[in-house]
């Protein structure tokens, strides 16, 4: 299961809106926003494809709550990963959402502007400092006041690259590139040792590429997307020299992260992000490229890493407000994080857990160099894919850094058309 390249799909535009007053009226439609009444009650909690992997551990966890808080009772729901953001859609939309609900912040974005997702600074403010900054901000809405969900698990990881190929190019394999201007000439230099049958990268760039460049991705009062500016424009020129120079592998206008991964596994390109997940596959497919690893920082203008983030939000319609907000807390307590961390290659978001040994001390495996390296870094990760930037909009980004990448349009146009694109459907979910 690899949790750091999962993608989010972003929710239908199909909830139907309704006011926000209407949270907190009673009757058929819960939606008390008060939380500190007794905990009591039969709630759903719906995850999102863990139920194979990890069934005992969630049991575990609704046995010790109901255990902790007799009179409740959590019915768990598992959805398959296929069509989740339509199955949440559709739920929203026939009143039928869960009590807690497992979301990504693009998820819970649609759901909080229809009204349907509890604030949390309102209703479990006194959770907010259990939790590491960066994360409890990851669920704001822009345009919105609120936080709309307890940070969950979250991901991130290093680059790794192939000290051979940086060898045979004459580079120095203990000096990778720790900077944009250094990845860009040693991607280049490397193409040109090889005579373009290597390339360093194999990923177009995304949304999240340009936020870690430096790139201000929408204004400040989060209305409108602003990623055409001049330092966007920047990095997408720059990604054009390399796919001329063939030091951005020739098919990245299609690639996927499995694809991207079997191309670094083969030699096809010097480097690629990952995670700890992904040693124990190099070792058991690539034995060669395994010995030859090499295992640096994510590269960004910034200082910040990018990081992906789950999280659990509660229905603010449930009729059972104090249980679902106290379970929705459990679940991403330090304790259960910690100990579902230790599971599966993912990070606590709960202030502190990153101190633990686990995440600090050394055992001279490079498993524990990278979660050790990747947990330090979580401490003020970033998740830069805004919010608002639904699947659609990716895919408006996408075809347009294609067309400036195969000459077909500027930079310049293609931003400006890309951000032309991502604004109109910003309006339509309005």
């Amino acid at each position: 299961m690899r949790i750091s390249r999962r993608v989010f799909a972003a929710a239908a535009a199909a909830v139907v809106l309704m006011p926000l007053s209407a949270c907190g009226s009673g009757g058929d439609d819960g939606g008390s926003t008060d939380a500190s009444g007794k905990v009591e009650g039969d709630i759903t909690f719906q995850t999102w494809n863990l139920r194979a992997n990890f069934k005992p551990y969630f049991e575990g966890v609704i046995s010790g709550f109901e255990e902790k808080y007799p009179g409740t009772h959590v019915k768990w729901i598992d959805q398959p990963a296929e069509g989740y953001a339509d199955k949440i859609s559709a739920d929203a939309a026939g009143g039928t959402l869960p009590d807690v609900v497992n979301v990504s912040p693009d998820l819970v974005a649609p759901l909080a502007k229809a009204g349907l997702a509890l604030d949390l600074d309102k209703s479990a403010a006194k959770y907010k400092s259990e939790y590491l900054p960066g994360a409890w901000a990851s669920h704001e809405i822009p345009g919105m006041t609120g936080t709309y969900a307890f940070p969950w698990y979250l991901n991130t990881g290093p680059l790794f690259y192939n000290k051979s190929l940086f060898e045979q190019a004459g580079l120095d394999a203990d000096q990778p590139p720790k900077t944009y201007d250094e990845l860009f000439a040693q991607a280049l230099q490397l193409a040109k040792k090889t005579d373009g049958k290597v390339a360093t990268l194999a990923n177009v760039p995304t949304v999240e590429d340009f936020g870690r460049y430096g790139v201000e991705l929408m204004n400040k009062a989060g209305t409108a997307f602003a990623f055409n500016d001049a330092k966007g424009i920047e990095l997408l020129t720059k990604y054009k020299e390399l796919y001329d120079a063939k030091a951005l592998d020739s098919q990245a206008l299609t690639a996927t992260p499995e694809s991207s991964g079997k191309k670094f596994l083969t030699g096809a390109v010097a480097m690629n992000p990952g995670s700890a997940l992904d040693l124990d596959n190099f070792k058991k497919q690539a034995p060669t490229l395994y010995k030859n690893i090499g295992i640096t920082d994510q590269i960004t203008s910034t200082g910040h890493v990018n990081m992906y983030v789950m999280g659990v939000m509660v229905n603010s319609k449930t009729k059972h407000t104090p249980a679902s907000v106290v379970f929705a807390h459990y679940v991403t307590d330090a304790q259960q994080q910690m100990s579902f961390a230790k599971k599966v290659a993912i990070f606590p978001s709960t202030a502190g857990s990153l101190d633990d040994p686990y995440f600090t001390k050394e055992d001279g495996t490079d498993e524990t160099r990278v979660r050790i390296a990747a947990a330090k870094s979580l401490e003020n990760a970033v998740n830069y894919t805004p919010v608002l930037f639904s699947e659609q909009m990716k895919t408006a980004l996408r075809n347009e850094v294609a067309k400036a990448l195969q000459g077909k349009e500027s930079p310049t146009t293609a931003l400006d058309n890309a951000v032309k694109a991502c604004n109109t459907l910003l309006q339509q979910e309005d």
